[in-house]
């Protein structure tokens, strides 16, 4: 008989009756203790759901740390080290390219400060707006290539240092106005913490004189005064 229609029938039993159920009623629960401490043991070591190895590549860094394998720690150090290094270049080729435009574009020091200074000159001259055509019609440029555009002809320059430790800087490039073209060539030159001075800037046209729009060996050297005393030529 079982023991919850015994416990449950609602019916009184005699004393002997009782005696001769207990020991089904008692086998009853212990088994349905057993089975519920069985069950709840199977529960409780239920493993966990495996993981994929980490690598090199798959690695997210959700995986904690402790967790690792000693070849899974391997491959995230790994991993961090190529990043930092993916990062430090890319500071570098930065700070390169910032260093290379300043010098080349907005450093008083550079070829295009250079050649925008003596076109701003040239456009400004008189004598040049009367060989080339107006002013505002005259655009310069380098070395004549199969480029059609402008801005991408090279300009030809040199940079050298003396022996007195003075600085040069040479450059020519060409020149059209509405009328006519040329090409300019100039020369300037600064000592150690000195500011750029023109040797001369000049236009070169076809037929036309040399115009000198700087030219410091052409500038008149102060005079001496001379007098002849006994014989001879004394200078004051």
């Amino acid at each position: 008989m079982d023991a919850r229609l015994v416990l449950t029938a609602g019916k009184r039993c005699s004393v002997p009756q009782a005696r001769r159920c207990l020991p089904r009623v008692r086998r009853c629960l212990i088994h349905k203790s057993l089975r519920h401490y069985a069950t709840q043991d199977t529960l409780g070591t239920i493993p966990k759901a495996s993981r994929k190895q980490i690598t090199v590549a798959n690695d997210d860094g959700r995986v904690n740390w402790k967790e690792l394998s000693v070849t899974e720690k391997a491959a995230r150090t790994t991993q961090q080290t190529f990043n930092l290094g993916v990062i430090l270049t890319g500071l570098v080729m930065t700070g390169g390219c910032a260093y290379f435009l300043y010098k080349e574009v907005f450093s008083t020091d550079s070829k295009t400060v250079q050649f925008n200074r003596a076109v701003d000159r040239i456009r400004s001259d008189s004598r040049v707006k009367e060989v080339l055509g107006s002013g505002h019609k005259i655009r310069a440029f380098g070395e004549p290539t199969w480029n059609r555009w402008a801005r991408a002809r090279p300009i030809a320059s040199n940079t050298y240092k003396d022996t007195n430790g003075i600085e040069h800087f040479m450059m020519h490039f060409n020149v059209e106005g509405s009328s006519r073209r040329g090409v300019v060539n100039l020369h300037t030159f600064k000592g150690p913490g000195a500011d750029w001075q023109y040797k001369y800037l000049a236009l070169d046209v076809k037929g036309q004189p040399r115009i000198y729009l700087e030219n410091t060996d052409a500038t008149p050297e102060k005079k001496h005064s001379s007098f002849n005393f006994l014989g001879m030529q004394w200078r004051k």
